[in-house]
């Protein structure tokens, strides 16, 4: 049962959400990929689609972040209500979108990451990306902490291995590139 304060914590994350994507589009960034259409998922990094559609590869790591909001907040403010929180893991997630779609942040992951194609998150990609992230809070308040370390594991190491790249590599390349990193992942996405 939905109680009134989740029904307005669901309606100011909405209204977070909505001014993001609005955000997004006033600073330029598209709102579908520029392939004229919409695909649910898009499975190959290594194509000017990538982060254009509704899903690929780097959702998985937008669960993450949704997981570790809740962790974080549950360590710096476990006295605010849960919806507050959640709230507020999406106005972080909101702002992280916001910014990755800057040319600063989008100029680093061409120059640090294997992402040479990446020219940002079309506004469809940015705003599921915000959605994964409220799956993976919600994920977090409800399942064990056992559970939430496994699924988080299981991610990491699923993405890892089919994409040489995921969550931690992406934070490990945009704060201290590794060429040796950098080569291995290539190597991986010539296959």
């Amino acid at each position: 049962m939905i109680t009134p304060r989740w029904r307005v914590s669901a309606i100011a994350a909405l209204v977070v959400v909505g001014a993001a994507a609005a955000i997004e589009l006033s600073i330029g960034r598209v709102p579908i990929c520029r392939c004229g259409y919409v695909k649910l998922w898009h499975g190959v990094v290594n194509s000017s689609e990538n982060s254009q559609h509704i899903a690929d590869w780097y959702t998985f790591s937008h669960i993450i972040h949704g997981i570790g909001f809740y962790c974080f907040l549950w360590l710096v403010a476990r006295r605010l209500p849960l919806e507050a929180r959640f709230v507020l893991a999406v106005v972080l997630e909101a702002a992280w979108e916001v910014f990755e779609n800057t040319p600063f942040v989008i100029n680093r992951y061409r120059e640090a990451t294997i992402s040479l194609d990446y020219f940002g998150d079309s506004v469809i990609n940015s705003v599921s990306d915000m959605l994964a992230m409220v799956l993976g809070f919600l994920l977090a308040a409800r399942l064990k902490v056992s559970t939430v370390v496994a699924v988080t594991l299981a991610l990491e190491l699923f993405v890892g291995w089919a994409i040489r790249d995921n969550l931690t590599l992406n934070i490990l390349m945009l704060v201290h590139p590794s060429e040796t990193v950098k080569q291995w992942q290539s190597q991986g996405q010539k296959k």
